[in-house]
């Protein structure tokens, strides 16, 4: 891929159209390293280092620039000196292959949020993540960033639409304000967890024909509710205890 596009990943239409993303730094790089190990797919990636980088041991293919070309291309303003540039239909599926939970987000827009739960879902283990139109793109550089490598080890669908939900998981939970503790056994026997937008949440007439049952995370009542990423790690603690 030539520089000037790797620079247009920076931008959602461009990632869409040229099918990759950008993965910046050390850490990121080291676990895009462990996820190509077991997804052979990921060894597609392309390599772009600096001199500061240039031995650095990596099953990708290589490419040696200039510090200013990385400046051009990189999305942080004060790039390390490595990046990766990676294809997307290495990490996204269409369905399940493994009996996970799924983490069903819907229209979420926060890039903080959405990498921090996929931090968590990649710590817990044993989710996918569904992501519903209109949501965060979920190869956004900030939640890249956010999510610390976690990106490469949850599985993701894109695009999944909520009227899906039903003809695919028979039991399905959401967080609501009246609802049985999450702490109750029961919070565990469902096959997917509704999640809804950081300020809308989602329509109650969807949840009703859904058939959702609703939980909640019990608090004192002094705020009116808790950050989404907070409200999917209560859970996914609760779903691994």
């Amino acid at each position: 891929m030539k520089l000037d596009d790797i620079k247009k990943l920076q931008q959602k239409k461009y990632r869409a159209e040229f099918g990759h993303f950008l993965v910046e730094g050390e850490h990121l790089l080291l676990e895009l390293d462990k996820a190509a190990a077991r997804n052979p797919a990921l060894l597609a990636s392309q390599l772009y280092v600096t001199a500061a980088y240039q031995h650095w041991e990596s099953p990708f293919k290589t490419q040696l620039i200039s510090e200013r070309q990385m400046a051009q291309i990189a999305d942080t303003h004060t790039p390390q000196g490595i990046l990766a540039v990676v294809p997307m239909a290495a990490l996204t599926t269409t369905a399940a292959t493994t009996p996970t939970r799924a983490v069903y987000l819907h229209e979420i827009q926060d890039p903080g949020n959405l990498g921090t739960i996929l931090r968590t879902l990649a710590w817990f283990g044993g989710f996918r993540c569904l992501l519903s139109p209109g949501s965060v793109d979920p190869y956004n550089p900030k939640v890249v960033r956010a999510s610390m490598g976690a990106i490469f080890h949850v599985p993701l669908e894109l695009e999944v639409n909520l009227e899906s939900l039903a003809s695919r998981f028979p039991r399905i939970a959401c967080l609501d304000m009246q609802g049985e503790p999450v702490q109750s056994p029961a919070f565990a026997r469902f096959d997917c967890y509704l999640f809804g937008n950081e300020a809308r949440g989602v329509p109650r007439e969807q949840l009703t024909s859904l058939h959702a049952r609703p939980f909640t995370i019990a608090g004192c009542g002094a705020i009116e509710s808790l950050n989404l990423a907070t409200t999917v790690s209560l859970c996914a603690y609760e779903l691994k205890k």
